[in-house]
C-alpha cells in the first residue's frame, strides 16, 4: 500500500478512563479487580488476572502480569525488577514514571499503551501486536521486537542501545524520536519512518544487506 502525504499516521492513546474513588484490594493470581488501587510490594502474583480501572503503585522484585487483562489501568512511580505480561490483552495501559528491569510483551495483544518517563533494561515486544502506542522521554537500553506487528507506534525523545527488529512488520512506525546507538537487522524497518541522519547512519548495515561491499 502506498504511503500518503501525512504518513507515519499518529498513534491514538488516550488516558485511561477512571473512577473518581477506588476500593482497597488485595493482589491475587487470577483475580477479578474493578476500580481497585493497588500498592505493591515484594514478589507480586496477578498471572491471568483481569485488571479493570485501577491504579497501580509498585515497588518490587517481581510483578507478574502473564496472560493478565488489563482494561483502563494506570501505572505511576514503578520501581520493578521484572514485569512478565506474556500475552496479555491490554487496552488503554498508562505506565508513567520510574525504572523497569525487564519489560516482557512478547505475544502481547496491545491496543493503546503509553510509556513514558520510564528507564528499561530491557523491552521485549517479540510476537506482539500492538496497535497506537506511544513511548515518550524514556530510555530503553535493549529493544527487541522480533515477528512483532506493530501499527502507529511513535517514539518521542527516547534514546536505546541496541534495537533488534528482526522479522518486524510495521505500518505507520515512527522511529524518528529513536536515538538508537545499533539497529541489528536494518532490512526489517520497512514500513518504518526515519530521519536522513538516522539513514546515513544506517547505511553501513543496509549496504551489507544487499551485499554491497563498501571501501574507501
Amino acid at each position: 500500500m502506498a504511503r500518503t502525504a501525512d504518513s507515519p499516521a499518529a498513534p491514538r492513546v488516550s488516558p485511561p478512563d477512571l473512577p473518581d474513588e477506588f476500593a482497597e484490594a488485595q493482589p491475587a493470581r487470577g483475580a477479578d479487580l474493578l476500580a481497585a488501587r493497588l500498592d505493591l510490594t515484594g514478589d507480586v502474583d496477578l498471572a491471568h488476572c483481569s485488571l479493570e480501572q485501577c491504579v497501580i503503585e509498585a515497588d518490587v522484585d517481581t510483578l507478574d502480569l502473564t496472560g493478565a487483562t488489563i482494561l483502563d489501568v494506570d501505572m505511576h512511580g514503578v520501581r520493578v525488577a521484572s514485569m512478565p505480561m506474556r500475552n496479555a490483552s491490554i487496552r488503554r495501559l498508562r505506565i508513567t514514571g520510574g525504572r523497569i528491569g525487564t519489560l516482557d510483551l512478547s505475544g502481547a495483544r496491545i491496543d493503546e499503551l503509553e510509556l513514558r518517563d520510564l528507564r528499561v533494561d530491557y523491552l521485549n515486544l517479540g510476537g506482539a501486536k500492538a496497535t497506537d502506542v506511544l513511548v515518550a522521554d524514556s530510555t530503553i537500553r535493549t529493544l527487541d521486537t522480533p515477528q512483532a506487528e506493530l501499527t502507529r507506534v511513535r517514539f518521542d525523545d527516547c534514546r536505546s542501545d541496541e534495537v533488534d527488529p528482526r522479522g518486524l512488520r510495521s505500518k505507520d512506525v515512527d522511529l524518528r524520536g529513536l536515538d538508537a546507538g545499533a539497529f541489528t537487522d536494518a532490512n526489517s524497518l520497512r514500513g518504518t519512518t526515519l530521519t536522513m541522519f538516522q539513514v546515513q547512519q544506517l547505511a553501513p548495515t543496509l549496504a551489507a544487506g544487499v551485499g554491497i561491499q563498501v571501501k574507501d
